[in-house]
């Protein structure tokens, strides 16, 4: 009887630390004004997009055929209009480093929530669901822009890793 209840009190820490850990993902802030930024955990669907949501670190930088991706969908998303073709600055602000408009750039962490809610200086939020108020499905998932993020990392001398 005395070792049944020290297994379940064993199963049930373990089972508490576990929920602790899995409930253990970064928090998102608005680089508009600080405040919280939820997004939905589900939208990380991808290892990748799963390991940043945990950790905050981009898996994509330094992975050639994610930075290659990445680039394509700078281009497509026309980030290019306002950043140039190599996220260097147009007539918005360079993207590579080491000074950042928003400082918090500097990491994968803060450029990912720069550019999923948008930011005061005029860039409209970019993520799935916020770009286009009318469709849901307009914008850009989570995995996407971290292959973005590897390919405007892969550009200057900053990883956003450190």
């Amino acid at each position: 009887m005395l070792v049944k209840k020290i297994l379940m009190s064993s199963l049930l820490v373990s089972m508490m630390t576990f929920a602790g850990i899995a409930s253990a993902d970064i928090s998102f802030v608005k680089t508009t004004d600080g405040s919280a930024l939820k997004i939905d955990s589900s939208l990380f669907d991808t290892p990748a997009a799963k390991e940043f949501l945990a950790t905050g670190k981009n898996p994509y930088v330094g992975n050639a055929e994610a930075v290659a991706k990445g680039k394509k969908i700078f281009g497509m998303y026309s980030c290019t209009q306002c950043h140039g073709p190599e996220a260097k600055g147009q007539v918005g602000p360079g993207l590579v480093g080491p000074t950042f408009r928003y400082p918090k750039d500097a990491t994968n962490k803060g450029m990912f929530e720069t550019v999923w809610n948008g930011t005061n200086g005029g860039m409209g939020a970019k993520g799935i669901g916020l770009m286009d108020a009318t469709d849901p499905k307009n914008g850009i998932t989570p995995d996407e822009l971290l292959k973005v993020i590897a390919w405007i990392r892969s550009n200057g001398t900053v990883t956003g890793n450190e």
